[in-house]
């Protein structure tokens, strides 16, 4: 009888460590981005995640083509963070306008979101939306690409949504979920969330892959 009482109390330790070692490989994901849409996105696909800031110049070699932008920047914020930890899925992204092979961000100042507008309006451009998913293991880097048409904006129209629509922290100067979208853009080709700033069909494939692999 006591060997039968040892024999279940060792097998109820197995069990215990079993499921301690199983919570502590438990992947756990950050998100290296600050955008408030992009946040509100993950979150809606369902995944608990952290924010984690990254400092990284954004920049690109001039010689790289313009439909490459998007996945290197991307890949550049994601290798800047150092501390990335076994059991960590690290996701950063990068949008990016492009209208007639070139390559519009954020804009510095009022003054170059004018003229972003300007070169939009009227006009079709692409939106490249690259995400990176990294884990000490592996990277995955990937683009999605949405095609835009908008109507002509006044120069009125462009100084009011500069003044109302808060454009200095979106690629193009323009966010589809504001009044920009709402009034000027006529047409879309792609996914509307890769234009938003997150492809959330490929991170939602990616992201459930790399969480089974790593169970």
């Amino acid at each position: 009888m006591g060997n039968r009482r040892n024999e279940e109390c060792l097998i109820l330790v197995l069990i215990g460590i079993h499921w301690i070692n199983f919570y502590k490989k438990k992947m756990k994901i950050l998100l290296g981005s600050n955008s408030p849409r992009r946040k509100e996105l993950l979150h809606q696909l369902g995944f608990d995640f952290e924010t984690v800031k990254i400092d990284c110049e954004e920049v690109y070699p001039e010689n790289i083509p313009s439909e490459a932008v998007a996945e290197y920047l991307a890949a550049l914020k994601n290798s800047a963070y150092k501390d990335l930890k076994a059991n960590e899925i690290l996701i950063t992204s990068d949008t990016v306008v492009i209208v007639d092979d070139e390559v519009l961000g954020k804009p510095k100042d009022e003054q170059e979101a004018f003229l972003m507008l300007k070169k939009l309006s009227g006009n079709t451009h692409f939106v490249d939306t690259a995400i990176c998913l990294r884990t000490q293991e592996q990277s995955i880097v990937q683009t999605d690409r949405a095609e835009v048409t908008v109507a002509s904006l006044s120069d009125e129209e462009i100084k009011h949504y500069i003044r109302e629509g808060q454009p200095l922290d979106k690629a193009g100067s323009y966010g589809i979920q504001d009044w920009f979208g709402l009034a000027k853009i006529t047409q879309i080709k792609g996914s509307y969330y890769t234009i938003m700033g997150l492809p959330t069909h490929l991170l939602y494939s990616h992201l459930s892959r790399l969480l089974e692999v790593n169970r």
